[in-house]
């Protein structure tokens, strides 16, 4: 029995499903062995052997529900053609987009360029305990795109006009991208993946009056071929705040994951049966045990009678005590539901 894919679809499953998002990466003292051997971001996502070692990290530490491979939204582009390296202290830093380039790119291109990626979800299926899940992932097309016109993160440099004042440019880039998308995690589900997230990290910086265009529309047209891969499929479109519901109706994902500033029992009350994962602020981790347990035991309370995924409302933090990680397992694995 896989809990989280039970829980996602639907069908019957004890307890919490608990997975964290970037739960294979910095926090750890044996990925961070592995990272100061290899200081090209890419080249370890590119090496088989290695990203499906990282994968595997922590679910050799922690009772988890699920894998996802080690690997980054900005494959993507990178698959692409554009040009992209990760500075430290920094982030990603991406090349001059060739337009022409990348909308002429053949699907095949892509893919060899991005192969190592699913070898390493094959490598990962054959090694992982068959009650496991297995999350394959992409970013959505308004995100990706963001990185690749902005060409680094939009964290501290972002105008979302400029972005969108080309209208003919952007339309032509979503429909590659979703095309691209598409493909991608169709290989992860060749390869074995049986969970697939989506990952709208930007979607909070559209105005309203642009999130059907480029946050819903987008989103719908890649949750609907996945669904028709079988395979369930869980968006975060992170930061659109009350919009979430208007997302999750019109989208209509298997599995809506919630930032940390979302109500968790506003949303629940709203959404009308769709599994909610996450929530948990992953500064929390970094307080007093006793913060941690009273957080953690607010969420299992609020959804102790709804399809809820244990995670965090954003990735686990660098800082984060890997032990910590473990406690929180544990308050869980003790609640029944």
């Amino acid at each position: 029995m896989r809990r989280l894919n039970n829980c996602i679809e639907g069908k019957k499953y004890d307890g919490y499903p608990i997975w964290f998002m970037r739960q294979a990466g910095r926090y750890l003292p044996e990925f961070r062995k592995i990272r100061r051997n290899n200081p090209n971001f890419v080249n370890l996502c590119l090496n088989e052997n290695l990203s499906s070692e990282i994968s595997l990290q922590p679910l050799k530490r922690y009772d988890l529900d699920a894998a996802i491979i080690f690997s980054d939204i900005l494959m993507i582009p990178y698959g692409l053609g554009q040009g992209l390296e990760f500075k430290k202290n920094f982030g990603p830093k991406l090349n001059n987009l060739n337009l022409n380039n990348i909308l002429n790119l053949d699907k095949s291109v892509f893919i060899k360029n991005v192969n190592p990626i699913y070898n390493a979800i094959k490598i990962l299926n054959k090694k992982i305990n068959k009650k496991k899940s297995l999350i394959g992932f992409a970013g959505s097309p308004w995100t990706l795109l963001v990185y690749m016109l902005n060409k680094e993160s939009p964290k501290n440099n972002i105008n979302v006009n400029k972005i969108t004042k080309d209208k003919h440019l952007i339309k032509k880039l979503l429909k590659k991208l979703e095309e691209i998308i598409c493909t991608h995690l169709e290989k992860q589900i060749e390869s074995g993946a049986n969970v697939i997230q989506l990952f709208d990290s930007w979607a909070g910086i559209l105005p309203k009056k642009d999130l059907y265009e480029y946050c819903y529309i987008p989103n719908l047209k890649i949750v609907e071929y996945i669904k028709s891969k079988k395979v369930p499929i869980i968006c975060f479109p992170r930061g659109i705040g009350k919009n979430y519901i208007d997302f999750c109706s019109f989208v209509k994902p298997n599995c809506i994951s919630i930032d940390y500033d979302i109500n968790p029992k506003k949303i629940k009350k709203e959404l009308g049966g769709i599994a909610i994962q996450g929530g948990m602020d992953p500064k929390k981790l970094l307080l007093d045990k006793s913060i941690i347990k009273k957080t953690v035991e607010k969420y299992l309370d609020i959804f102790s009678d709804y399809p809820y995924v244990f995670n965090l409302g954003h990735g686990v933090l660098p800082n984060t005590n890997p032990e910590t990680i473990d406690y929180v397992i544990k308050i869980i694995r003790e609640r029944k539901k």
